[in-house]
């Protein structure tokens, strides 16, 4: 399958969707050539010398073959016999001779083309040996060398500032590992390298924001050159783990005297059923403080308790106009039943535990800038002379976050040991039994100086691609199912054009009757058919748009496993879709609908004179997504003010996205956002991009009145002429489109908001081009699958799956050059680049799918094979070859980076939105482009 530029629809027609003129660059701390200071030139150019030796002495050995059975042929005498088929044997097994000058005699003796032959692969093979020779002392001179490049770049600003958050253990030890000056390391001190390695490389070769590892920076299409350049002025924006803030919370809520002085309300979205108050009963589950990122995970319960006089009473109470503190409430109860105080605490806090109550002012909102001023705000709110000396206490914390940003490498140590000191100290003086922080105190995201990127060439190499396969993407949408049977459980109980206008009662039942069911079994279900395509998805309620779903992925396997087999006749680095195959795949989803689909991409150019592309990483249907985790370092100045964009002068970076929004609703509809809730992690932190906000029950929000959405002024209903489920709006008339801002899996969000979240565009593509689709031809364990791509556009890079057993082994005994060189004649052998990412792959027990079937795998690890420290740290990837081990081709190589800084080359990735031009607005600019200022 193929396409050249010529086969390519017109890219300016028709006019339906456009290119957000904003991105997010995301660009590594250091620039490539840093990792070319570990390279070993002259080992490498040694081991070439040597494989080419090898090849030569293998063709001589073919070449003699024939000739050397023919003498043992023809040597009469025994002994002569015996030496000849030694030296076939010899010859055959690449082993130097024990006597030379014997063989040269036999050479002689043979005379003619075999004399010659038996000479020149004596000679070569003697050549050989000795050039083997010069590897061992060549190797360890040029690995002493790299290990003092490799101490001296442990002394980067930008990987030491990262390490003191993603590893204060390696951190702490690095000062001792860059003064050791043993020639050869001992066992602790290779481990220390080999984590000092990845974390390089992590820095110079990879894109991971986290700390000073990777930077963001906002981007902005317009008409300028190919290249883009960054200034390097970095900026640091630290918070605080909320997961410390929810743990203080507890510590206050848990003791007697505190928690009166706490306000208490109602769980929101509660309602009378007859003879009963139903609610939603949200209950939270502590994440692990070891690992290194960890949230609390909510759940939600439908829930009932029977109506009584008193619950009648206490909830006229709670429609006061000021808030109720939980001492007032145990006060109330006391007086108005009668009861002993005791009895009134216990009420009181068996309502809290069973979640009708509800705790509130101390959770962190997800749209502070700051949590832990808010915090510390919130405390001083409550006007209690403890509230008041807890939030003093929390001034020293405070104080570090702030110092954070100007903080040199020993001072974010001492920081990190001040700030845990205290907050220890704080849980303890708060009655904590064992105080417990979270591996990461804080989230560290960096803010690099803006910059700009070719609109026309960005449209033309992704954005006109990318909008193509939209009509494809749905095939490898690993949410989709979850959608549609949501609808189809929807039409089973409400008919075509049918309403619900009990949201809250459609959810349980949803759950109860059969999403709990559907995702139990699928867990446990293998997500592979036998041939290894995709197992159809199971269709318990007939829907049409299933079996489409399973037509389709049929489809583009039957049509990739045809290219495949004309690939493997013609090999080549590349296989290309072809437009009939979108066509066909897109015709079979046609079901499925049409509807607002805005997606967001990140993808990677590779810079090439004559056949540029860009790399396809990752796809998200929603909006937003590049933006908002990192809203925070856009909207605020480093004095810590309201900043403001100096070009378009329309306020924060968040102001911006929330008109863009705005602009982008389509016609009759509202986005509003699902929060989920209070922030349990970080990653869900970011900027108020919507001005209306659905509140589930359970949940609270800080968002004004006008804005806010309760459940129970949704109703849903199937709209009969697009064939969708939509949510309107009883308040504002109109259709309300859920949008999820935050940063973890919509899968693992409480049921009510994750079932919401079923109504909207949220989606993620996993595009795997290869499933179902036979393996090559293995040689010696090993299969290879070429690039493949759509028009400019690369789904998958070239890649090579090792088999368990297959790699190099570092055997005992074995030198660091006999390593080197097995490294280099498999990669040879193999067809390998240079430079590649290696993931580990752990082989499971079965093919279970769940989480690990949609999400899992190894993070990718840069190997480069210039670098025999690269090689030494793969042996220990590999574990010595026991797992399957795939490598993909580094795209874009290092002389295809497009991103340069004072410094060098950066290895960058670009997160665009592309939206459906339907809601764009009135009077944009040309198919593809968006020329406002939004």
């Amino acid at each position: 399958m193929s396409v050249t530029a010529a086969d390519a629809p017109d890219i300016e027609a028709p006019r339906e969707w456009l290119l957000h003129r904003r991105f997010m660059l995301r660009v590594a701390g250091l620039p490539v050539e840093a990792v070319h200071r570990l390279r070993c030139p002259d080992t490498r150019r040694w081991a070439d010398r040597v494989l080419a030796a090898e090849r030569r002495l293998a063709a001589l050995a073919a070449e003699l073959s024939d000739p050397l059975t023919l003498l043992v042929k023809a040597t009469e005498d025994d002994g002569e016999r015996r030496a000849v088929l030694a030296l076939r044997r010899q010859v055959f097994n690449d082993r130097l001779p024990r006597d030379p000058d014997a063989v040269r005699a036999l050479a002689a003796a043979a005379g003619g083309r075999t004399g010659e032959l038996l000479t020149d692969w004596l000679e070569s093979r003697l050549r050989l040996e000795e050039l083997r020779g010069d590897g061992g002392p060549l190797i360890d001179r040029d690995l002493a060398a790299s290990r003092a490049e490799l101490r001296g770049l442990a002394g980067e600003e930008r990987l030491r500032l990262a390490l003191a958050l993603a590893s204060p253990t390696l951190d702490g030890q690095l000062d001792a590992f860059i003064a050791d000056r043993a020639p050869v390391p001992d066992k602790r001190t290779r481990k220390k390298e080999r984590s000092l390695l990845a974390y390089l490389y992590r820095t110079a070769c990879k894109t991971s924001p986290f700390s000073t590892f990777t930077a963001v920076a906002e981007g902005r299409f317009g008409d300028v050159g190919p290249e883009v350049r960054t200034g390097g002025g970095w900026t640091s924006h630290p918070r605080l783990n909320v997961v410390v803030l929810a743990r203080i919370a507890e510590l206050i809520g848990g003791d007697d005297a505190r928690r009166g002085d706490l306000p208490v309300a109602l769980s929101a979205g509660w309602e009378l059923d007859e003879n009963r108050i139903r609610y939603v009963r949200r209950s939270v589950t502590a994440g692990d403080d070891s690992a290194q990122v960890s949230f609390d995970a909510a759940h939600d319960r439908l829930f009932f308790l029977r109506h009584s006089d008193v619950l009648e009473r206490m909830i006229a109470l709670f429609h006061g106009e000021q808030p109720v503190r939980y001492a007032e409430l145990t006060a109330w109860l006391a007086a108005g039943t009668g009861a002993s105080e005791q009895d009134a605490e216990q009420y009181a806090a068996t309502l809290l535990d069973l979640g009708i109550l509800q705790m509130t002012g101390l959770a962190t909102d997800v749209h502070t800038p700051d949590p832990l001023r808010s915090f510390q705000d919130a405390l001083r709110a409550l006007d209690r002379d403890w509230a008041e000396a807890v939030a003093d206490r929390l001034d020293g914390p405070a104080a570090c976050v702030e110092r954070w940003p100007a903080a040199g490498v020993a001072d974010r140590r001492a920081l990190l040991g001040e700030l845990r000191r205290d907050l220890l100290a704080l849980q303890s003086d708060l009655g904590a039994a064992t105080p417990s922080l979270p591996q990461t105190l804080l989230y560290e995201d960096v803010r690099e100086d803006s910059v700009e990127a070719d609109l026309t060439e960005w449209t033309e190499l992704a954005a006109a691609p990318l909008h193509a396969l939209t009509g494809m993407l749905p095939a490898f949408d690993v949410a989709l199912p979850q959608r549609l049977i949501l609808k189809g459980f929807f039409l089973a109980r409400y008919g075509r054009g049918g309403r619900c206008d009990d949201l809250l009662r459609f959810v349980h039942d949803f759950h109860e009757d059969i999403f709990t069911q559907y995702l139990q079994f699928t867990s446990l279900k293998s997500p592979w058919a036998a041939d290894g395509g995709h197992a159809p998805e199971e269709n318990w309620l007939g829907m049409p748009e299933v079996t489409a779903l399973d037509r389709a992925r049929a489809e583009f396997t039957r049509r990739m496993r045809a290219a495949w087999a004309a690939h493997e006749a013609a090999p080549g680095e590349e296989l290309r879709l072809d437009e009939e195959t979108v066509a066909a795949v897109t015709a079979e989803l046609a079901p499925l609908g049409s509807h607002f689909a805005p997606h967001s991409h990140f993808l990677q150019l590779a810079r090439r004179a004559e056949d540029p592309l860009v790399v396809l990483n990752n796809s998200y249907g929603g909006l937003s997504f590049p933006f908002t985790r990192f809203t925070h370092c856009f909207d605020a100045a480093p004095g810590g003010s309201r900043e403001r964009d100096g070009d378009a002068g329309e306020g924060t970076l968040t102001d911006r996205l929330r008109d863009t929004l705005r602009d982008w609703q389509p016609p009759g509809a509202v986005f509003a956002e699902i929060t989920a809730g209070s922030a349990t992690t970080n990653l869900n932190l970011h900027g108020r991009l919507t001005d209306h906000e659905i509140v589930c029950p359970g949940e609270s929000s800080t968002v004004l009145a006008e804005g806010r959405i309760d459940l129970d002024d949704l109703y849903a209903e199937h709209d009969p002429v697009a064939d969708r489920l939509v949510l309107r709006s009883r308040r504002l008339g109109r259709e309300v489109v859920p949008l999820y801002l935050g940063y973890l899996v919509p899968m693992v969000l409480p049921e009510v908001p994750r079932t919401l979240l079923l109504f909207s565009p949220t989606s993620r593509a996993a595009v795997d081009v290869w499933r179902g689709v036979p393996a090559g031809p293995e040689r010696d364990g090993v299969t290879a699958r070429p690039r493949v791509r759509y028009r400019g556009l690369v789904l998958h890079r070239r890649s090579w799956t090792a088999a368990p057993g297959s790699l190099p082994v570092r055997e005992p005994g074995l030198d660091e050059a006999g390593c080197y060189l097995r490294w280099q004649r498999w990669r040879h052998e193999h067809g390998l680049p240079d430079r590649v990412f290696a993931t580990v792959h752990e082989e499971k027990a079965d093919g279970a799918g769940g989480l690990g079937a949609v999400f899992g795998g190894s993070k990718p690890q840069y190997v480069d094979f210039d670098s025999p420290l690269s090689l030494i740290a793969l042996d220990g990837l590999t574990g010595g070859g026991r797992t399957r081990t795939v490598f993909e081709e580094m795209l874009p190589g290092e002389e295809e980076l497009h991103v340069r800084s004072p410094r060098g080359r950066h290895v960058a990735e670009l997160a665009v939105e592309i939206v459906p031009r339907a809601a764009a607005p009135a009077g944009a600019g040309p198919h593809g482009r968006q020329d406002s200022a939004v």
